[in-house]
């Protein structure tokens, strides 16, 4: 079985609402973490970019969605 995708994210970040809808339309399963929500999260996601989103796909760490670099988080 795949491994769940996890994807960070913050509102109000175009490149993560169209990440969002485009797997979604994709039926892929997803894990949102919107780092706003959560101080975990935040911490998590800084060990990997200060900007979002950040996917995390069987392993491999993700920057942007297709060629968009979102927002800044730190």
């Amino acid at each position: 079985m795949a491994e769940k995708l996890i994807i960070y994210t913050t509102p109000n970040c175009s490149a993560c609402d169209k990440a969002l809808a485009d797997l979604t339309a994709e039926g892929v399963d997803f894990e949102e973490r919107n780092v706003m929500k959560d101080k975990r999260w935040y911490d998590e996601v800084l060990r990997y970019s200060i900007t979002v989103p950040v996917i995390i796909r069987e392993g491999r760490v993700e920057y942007g969605w297709k060629g968009n670099i979102g927002c800044a988080i730190a």
